[in-house]
């Protein structure tokens, strides 16, 4: 049977969940972690606007995938540019943009469910945004360097940030799909001891979810953002990104939870949806790969419910959610 580029995952993206035992990168009172971005510039302006109303500026950790639509020169330097003056992770987007092997398609790692045609239009969108990517060498050479994970401390707690999940840059242990799984769900509570974290926040599946698995002394949160630059739930226009504080957001989150004297929060990015539809169909018109598999998400959300990311499975976890998506 003939391997379709995007669907397995490179040796080099794979790492053990103990190496993430061993950093400390960031330290945080307030910590954004953005995955997802996928060259969505008003959904990056959205995320700032978010972060001035803070009492004081969050830091923020784009944890990998902030580049895809992007394929027009102007656009791929703006993201790059804003995006890199923080923390960054590498996804398997930006991975496969600083190579010129083609073999990974687009590194994406792609599970059974996902079906062949949308994999291989995966494929033609990263050898077109590749393209633009060779345009700007000083970039690819910043992308090339990008660590796969790292670790921030918010307060007393440990937050393992990764992009797949902690075994792989495009590792889908994280998924919604992957933790309806009760053999997944204990695999999973031995990376919080493996990793030594209270918190795992991850993104790449494309869909949030939030689990309380009480792993480690009454913490073990995992909370995946989705998409910090496409819709999440159905209907709805909005992006999602993670809020990690030692106080409570100054806005209603669409979701969250307590753990110990963490909040931990699914915000709404709530971008110009007007002038994004523009950037996205100049780029990529109908009948482009791009259009064919998202212009539906973009425009409608996915078949996806706020209700379906928010399934806390801990006893003593109080739940916070906004009454709209």
């Amino acid at each position: 049977m003939l391997m379709i580029p995007g669907r397995s995952c490179p040796l080099h993206y794979r790492y053990a969940p103990a190496a993430l035992a061993h950093t400390r990168d960031v330290e945080a009172a307030c910590l954004y972690v953005v995955g997802g971005l996928y060259g969505n510039l008003p959904a990056l302006d959205a995320i700032d606007a978010l972060a001035a109303q803070e009492a004081a500026p969050p830091v923020i950790v784009f944890n990998g995938d902030f580049n895809w639509f992007n394929v027009d020169a102007g656009g791929f330097a703006a993201i790059n540019s804003r995006v890199l003056r923080h923390t960054a992770l590498g996804g398997n987007v930006e991975t496969e943009l600083a190579s010129d092997d083609p073999a990974a398609g687009c590194g994406c790692g792609y599970p059974a469910f996902v079906g062949d045609v949308e994999v291989m239009r995966s494929n033609q969108i990263i050898v077109r945004l590749r393209a633009t990517a060779r345009g700007h060498p000083a970039i690819r050479n910043q992308l090339a360097a990008l660590p796969m994970y790292c670790t921030a401390a918010v307060g007393d707690a440990r937050i393992a940030i990764v992009h797949g999940d902690c075994e792989s840059l495009a590792g889908w242990g994280l998924s919604r799909e992957a933790l309806a799984a009760p053999a997944q769900r204990g695999r999973v509570e031995n990376w919080f001891d493996e990793a030594r974290a209270d918190v795992i926040a991850s993104s790449h599946s494309c869909l949030p979810i939030m689990m309380d698995f009480g792993a480690r002394d009454g913490a073990g949160i995992v909370i995946n953002n989705g998409a910090a630059g496409m819709p999440n739930f159905a209907n709805s226009q909005h992006g999602v990104i993670t809020r990690i504080g030692v106080t409570a957001p100054p806005f209603q989150p669409l979701y969250g939870t307590r753990s110990r004297e963490l909040h931990i929060d699914a915000l709404a990015v709530r971008y110009d949806t007007q002038r994004w539809s523009f950037e996205f169909e100049a780029n990529w018109p109908a009948g482009s790969p791009a259009h064919v598999s998202y212009s539906q998400r973009i425009a409608h959300g996915p078949a996806y419910r706020l209700t379906d990311a928010s399934r806390l499975i801990g006893a003593d976890t109080t739940v916070r959610r906004s009454a709209a998506a």
